[in-house]
């Protein structure tokens, strides 16, 4: 490769300034003979109110499953960007290897932390197509034939015979591996355990490059060895080496990844040097380990012992809950799972050198910049402020050369991502205490911001709805709401001027996009005041004074009750969904309007209230679930009733979706409505823990009635590992303790009135304090690092804008009976004091 094309390269990967990144933050060449175990990884670095480093990850590492959606391996990277992969992959019965894009064949995972220093996941050559669901809607179709037409009864007749083959057959050749890892060696090197979980089955364990990288692999003494040329410094070499406990059945080397699958499923490979592929055969029950490191010089392993490889991933195995997120009770359960299910989707971005959540789909497009991954970073400071760091810093990195990856800012044809990014940067300051990425985020946000107005068709200071084409199915677009009904009867209006995007106005004054508008404004006034900008802070102010006064006087059906969005000829869209409530997040309703949202219709079970909440389009709204056939008669298959059917009815047309649930339980907290919050929280919750315990997803989108044998948990048509599925589920932790966005920056959150029983959440790190927080019926503490801060004993209370400083504490607070209260100001003294039942203002 010649000079010129070096760095045509480096740059197009985002390698060529490396060497400038976090330079004090790589670690010692890995020199390895037997490893040592990791120190356990803090759960988030924060400081105080100035800016924070938060690096590139330190090399060399290693770390778990944080290559695209290859669950079952590890990536290696060394200090000058070479990289390696070890995967385990699971042979079939019929000689199929599953060894990446495992979603469907992902059973179980967790105990798991987001850094790699633990993960655990159970991988079953039956990919869960055919489901004994399935077969149960078929049979009721042919039990019920006067329900259905002919047409789908002579279907269901036809097509069961041959489901029940199927899933007989996977289920006879089901075999299914847990797969073990724990980081060792500084975090340079990993060990690992595979275990047969079924008899008769066969692994290959292959090491390869993780994406177009071209290592060199060789075997020496049962061991596999590798060398590459640096990706940032192709003048020095990176090593890595990885020692099995036992031989293999086979070990060979292939020329390519291509050749290695074909020769191990029974065809014929080229040799080469490319992948190394060790093939065991393993018994039930049976377990094979190994070791791997990777450094900046020639790495030497000799095997460990297997007793003392599964020693130390038990022992990593319990660092996981003394030093990250975890809890008792349902909260704690929920604790739990979103710290696994976040550690399951951390992952490796090769152009910005840092970990960020996978969102979902294939994993392969690197970091996304829609408003999915807004959410993705809200939730990930629960379980890593590293975490959440490096994915939101990245979504504001610099624009790489043309035709590379597009990381330059919100994505602007979705108008909720800039405000949602906002709101996302905001609570990442308010949580972790960051300004630096307040001072990084804010021109691109103002910039974003600045161009919406081209989406005002009248001039009247609010925004229409882009046109997004003749396809009613994507007119919601450009709020993700794909298919909602909103949008199926707007009118193309021709745009004037504008930034240059293609897309036409429209004539619907669209009540989400303005509460998006109204956020984003509001959000940046509050930058720019941190930043002393003065004048840019009255700017923004002005504009969410603004649109707060038109959505009010033009958006609000006084007969109704509701914010619908409105034809400019002056006619009301009819469509209810749950983005009536949206301007209770920005700040918009008036405290009597916010009570008739609340009171009469999100408490309404004929139209949002339910078991399953919230759906995305009001129960008794004609456009509910209007997307496919519906089944009323039938108990537990009311949207589906024939296999791999793809035509779910409910999407934005009634599923029930994180983001929006999300997006009405943080405006429900902003107006105090604490009780409603918390069962809100409580039922999001239900609805998600039901798909996790049950099949080991957080999906897509969720079923807005319960007990749908098939999709309540949208299994069909949503993604079953999606990232943002997690917001159902932080909606109790942010009960238990929270930040206060739309308050004072530094005042906390705590205590819940309606969560059942008591429950807990601990390892919570927020603003570089560690909370564990307990609230019950009758007590409710706080404790911060490690040391009492607050206690309630008499009835359930929840707690606002609570600040303590070294002389004392203010707070509001709501109880449901009369309460002592103690509190431990900053210079060690307690302080106290008895409140009685409702609500009311504390300073002690």
């Amino acid at each position: 490769m010649t000079g010129m094309a070096r760095r045509r390269f480096l740059a197009g990967t985002g390698l060529a300034g490396l060497g400038g990144l976090a330079a004090g933050s790589f670690g010692p060449a890995a020199r390895a003979a037997t490893p040592a175990d990791d120190a356990p990884a803090a759960a988030g670095r924060t400081g105080g109110a100035g800016a924070i480093p938060y690096p590139t990850l330190a090399r060399p590492f290693a770390m778990p499953g944080v290559k695209d959606q290859d669950w079952s391996g590890a990536l290696f990277v060394t200090r000058d960007e070479a990289r390696f992969a070890v995967r385990v992959g699971l042979l079939t019965a019929a000689s199929t290897l599953i060894r990446e894009k495992m979603t469907n064949n992902l059973w179980r995972f967790g105990p798991s932390a987001p850094d790699g220093v633990y993960k655990q996941v159970v991988v079953s050559s039956d990919d869960r197509k055919v489901m004994p669901a399935h077969l149960d809607a078929l049979r009721e179709v042919i039990a019920h034939p006067d329900w259905y037409t002919a047409e789908e009864v002579t279907d269901a007749k036809a097509t069961l015979p041959q489901l029940e083959q199927k899933y007989a057959t996977a289920q006879d050749q089901k075999r299914s591996i847990r797969v073990r890892y724990a980081r060792t060696d500084g975090g340079r090197g990993v060990v690992a355990a595979v275990t047969a979980l079924d008899a008769d089955l066969s692994i290959v364990l292959e090491v390869a490059a993780p994406w177009t990288e071209t290592p060199k692999f060789q075997v020496a003494n049962g061991c596999v060895l590798g060398t590459e040329p640096g990706l940032a410094n192709p003048s020095r070499t990176g090593h890595f080496a990885l020692a099995p406990d036992e031989p293999a059945e086979r070990t060979t080397l292939y020329a390519s990844v291509g050749d290695m699958v074909a020769g191990e499923t029974g065809g014929s490979g080229a040799a080469g040097t490319a992948v190394a592929a060790l093939r065991y055969d393993l018994a039930k029950g049976q377990t094979i380990t190994f070791t791997a490191t990777c450094g900046d010089e020639p790495v030497t392993l000799k095997p460990a012992p297997r007793r003392r490889t599964t020693a130390r991933l038990d022992a990593a195995q319990a660092r996981v809950t003394r030093g990250y997120l975890t809890g008792s009770g349902p909260v704690g359960r929920v604790a739990d799972a979103v710290r696994d299910a976040l550690s399951l989707n951390t992952n490796y971005d090769r152009t910005t050198l840092r970990n960020f959540v996978m969102w979902g789909w294939s994993g392969a497009g690197g970091l996304f910049t829609g408003w999915d991954s807004a959410f993705d970073a809200i939730e990930a400071t629960s379980v890593s402020a590293d975490l959440a760091m490096q994915h939101e810093r990245d979504i504001f990195a610099a624009p790489p050369p043309p035709n590379q990856v597009k990381i330059n800012g919100p994505r602007y044809d979705q108008q909720n991502s800039g405000p949602m990014h906002a709101y996302a940067v905001w609570r990442l300051y308010t949580r972790l205490g960051d300004r630096d990425l307040v001072a990084t985020a804010y021109p691109q946000l103002v910039a974003f911001f600045d161009l919406l107005p081209e989406w005002d068709a009248d001039g009247d200071g609010l925004l229409e709805s882009p046109y997004f084409g003749d396809r009613i199915s994507g007119r919601g677009n450009h709020l993700g709401l794909d298919d909602s009904p909103v949008y199926a009867d707007y009118q193309k209006v021709p745009k004037k001027g504008g930034s240059g995007d293609p897309r036409p106005n429209t004539n619907l004054t669209d009540v989400a996009l303005n509460a998006y508008y109204a956020l984003m404004a509001e959000l940046l006034a509050k930058m720019a005041r941190l930043q002393g900008k003065t004048a840019d802070a009255t700017r923004f102010e002005a504009i969410h004074e603004r649109i707060k006064t038109g959505v009010n006087a033009k958006l609000w059906n006084e007969e109704r009750g509701l914010y619908l969005s409105r034809y400019l000829d002056g006619g009301w869209n009819e469509v209810v969904t749950p983005t009536v409530f949206y301007p209770l997040l920005a700040g918009l309703a008036t405290p009597e309007r916010a009570r008739v949202l609340v009171e009469d219709h999100l408490l309404d079970p004929e139209e949002f209230w339910g078991e399953y909440v919230i759906p995305s389009v009001a129960r008794n709204d004609p456009k509910y679930c209007s997307g496919g056939p519906v089944h009323p008669r039938s108990e537990h298959f009311k949207f589906f009733k024939n296999y791999d059917d793809k035509g779910a009815p409910e999407e934005w047309k009634g599923a029930a979706w994180p983001p929006m649930n999300f997006t009405v339980y943080e405006g429900l907290k902003r107006y105090g409505f604490d009780r409603e919050a918390g069962e809100l929280a409580a039922r999001s919750t239900a609805m998600y823990l039901n798909a996790y315990d049950r099949d080991g997803w957080f999906p897509e989108s969720f079923d807005p009635e319960p007990d749908q044998s098939i999709m309540d948990s949208a299994v069909d048509t949503a993604w079953r590992t999606y990232s943002w599925s997690n917001a159902m589920a932080v909606q109790t932790i942010h009960e238990l303790l929270s930040d206060e966005p739309w308050g004072d920056p530094e005042a906390l959150m705590f205590g819940s009135l309606t969560l059942p029983g008591t429950n807990s959440v601990s390892n919570l790190v927020l603003r570089g304090h560690r909370y564990a927080v307990t609230a019950g019926p009758r007590t409710t503490t706080v404790t911060r690092d490690g040391r009492p801060l607050f206690r309630s004993e008499g009835g359930r209370v929840a707690v606002r804008a609570f600040v303590v400083s070294e002389k004392g504490a203010s707070f509001d607070i709501t109880a449901t009976g009369p309460a002592n209260v103690e509190v431990v100001t900053g210079n060690g003294r307690t302080r106290s004091a008895r409140v009685p039942t409702g609500r009311h203002h504390v300073e002690l």
